[in-house]
């Protein structure tokens, strides 16, 4: 997939370095599956009912793309590990987001999409870590980021089982509307129902925001 939103060749650059990096950390944890590349394609179809502006669709992009950085800082013993994590275990893999925010908010191109890392683990319900946030203080970047992060983790196949299906995918994302989900972002994943079944069908495709609707 190409986005044509990146004019320069140092811009091109960082989102190919980007790509690459999502792509390591999808391997260290055997996702051979390109999961940070999808879902943050997969993004950009609601996002672009927030804004028009290509700078904030390109800090959502990357956002989505890099929300699990900060498993750099977890390690391997609870990142890897088979079956349920003990208490402190958990905590440290909660930790992830906020590992995630301090590396990206270093940089200061990358502002909005460190918040979105920093809230990708948030619930609308207010139940999420690592803040708690409910509602509307949860950025909605991050709001968008949470019905796609679900669709994908339940399409996906695992070793343990098959995927399933977008109808049942979409199912547990509707009866989640109001509780893990901003019931907006629900309503426009299923108005944009048809273009995401496209795009797991073909595993991603192109966007162009240039000449989106």
């Amino acid at each position: 997939m190409e986005f044509h939103f990146l004019e320069s060749e140092i811009g091109a650059a960082y989102l190919a370095f980007a790509e690459a990096l999502a792509k390591t950390l999808d391997m260290r944890e055997h996702e051979t599956g390109l999961h940070s590349k999808r879902v943050a394609c997969h993004t950009m179809v609601l996002a672009k009912h927030f804004t028009d502006n290509r700078e904030i669709l390109r800090q959502v992009y990357w956002g989505a793309l890099l929300h699990d950085i900060g498993k750099i800082g977890i390690s391997d013993a609870v990142l890897l590990k088979q079956g349920p994590l003990t208490k402190n275990e958990w905590l440290e893999m909660q930790s992830h987001s906020q590992k995630g925010y301090s590396i990206l908010s270093a940089i200061p191109s990358m502002r909005l999409a460190a918040n979105i890392v920093l809230s990708h683990e948030e619930r609308y319900d207010g139940t999420g870590y690592p803040h708690s946030l409910a509602g509307e203080d949860i950025v909605w970047g991050a709001r968008i980021f949470a019905v796609i992060d679900t669709l994908d983790a339940m399409i996906s196949d695992r070793p343990y089982r098959k995927g399933a299906s977008f109808d049942k995918s979409k199912s547990e994302i509707i009866s989640q509307a109001g509780i893990q989900f901003d019931p907006k972002v629900v309503d426009i994943f299923i108005a944009e129902e048809p273009v995401l079944r496209a795009m797991v069908d073909s595993k991603c495709v192109d966007v162009d925001l240039d000449n989106s609707e």
